[in-house]
């Protein structure tokens, strides 16, 4: 049965539509057919994350108008089988989208797909609310800082209170947590919240802690998904945290501080 997942945050910057890419193509990797839904419209950053930029030629809000069919909005992407993307409007307005629109084109893709991918707009605006209204599972991205973790608990109860599981009073959306861009130096430091910190105050379910690193922006401006940087920190987080999101035991890396070697000490590697 097909499952919806957002991809939400209180705030903005967080790490969502890398989130996104990087979940989406990890669950296509592993054979699940998946599609990734932009909620984010007049913005759009999800095509380019993928690399499909060019190949946008209808988007989801020409679909929820009637203007265009799915068939013709979704695009496939080059290199992974079983992957689409859904690409958001640039130039509509943030209200573009219904809750009715919404709900008939994900009814749809749920006809096709395993895992719909909803990525969304930081905030509790229409597109945000939207994007999780109909979702089974939610995946609240959070940076170690306070503000950051204090948003996303205001998101964490709308989740449990505004979404269409909630008002049926059927099961809750099933929660996770990932934390995005932490630095164990830092939190050694004080300057940063530790893990235990951030699942202490949000008591959600930690599916991932996701390394501050470079790989991500160099993997962005290429338009291609960390997570298929096997080789960084980061790439192989989002990979576990696939994994954790099917059930898979994978113990959490990353999360201290690594001791450097002779050479690295000695020519200052990263």
């Amino acid at each position: 049965m097909a499952k919806i997942l957002v991809v939400t945050s209180g705030k903005g910057g967080v790490g969502k539509t890398t989130t996104s890419a990087a979940i989406g193509t990890g669950l296509a990797l592993r054979g699940h057919k998946t599609v990734i839904v932009d909620f984010d419209v007049g913005l759009r950053n999800l095509d380019l994350i993928m690399g499909c930029e060019r190949r946008v030629v209808y988007d989801f809000v020409n679909v929820v108008n009637g203007e265009a069919n799915l068939q013709q909005a979704l695009i496939k992407d080059k290199k992974i089988e079983g992957l689409y993307v859904l690409a958001a409007s640039q130039t509509r307005d943030k209200e573009a989208l219904t809750k009715e629109g919404v709900e008939k084109v994900l009814m749809e893709l749920k006809e096709s797909f395993e895992y719909i991918v909803c990525d969304s707009p930081a905030g509790i605006e229409t597109g945000a609310h939207l994007a999780m209204y109909f979702a089974d599972e939610a995946i609240v991205v959070t940076n170690p800082e306070v503000s950051s973790v204090r948003d996303s608990d205001r998101m964490l109860g709308l989740l449990a209170s505004k979404s269409r599981r909630a008002e049926r009073n059927e099961d809750p959306i099933k929660e996770h947590l990932l934390l995005t861009r932490y630095n164990p130096e830092r939190v050694s430091k004080g300057e940063m919240l530790g893990v235990e910190d951030v699942k202490e105050i949000l008591a959600v379910t930690l599916l991932g802690v996701i390394p501050e690193s470079q790989a991500v922006l160099k993997a962005s401006n290429q338009g291609v998904p960390v997570i298929l940087d096997d080789q960084s920190d980061a790439g192989q987080a989002y990979s576990d945290a696939v994994d954790r999101l099917l059930g898979k035991d994978r113990e959490h890396r990353f999360l201290d501080v690594q001791k450097k070697g002779f050479f690295e000490r000695l020519f200052g590697g990263n």
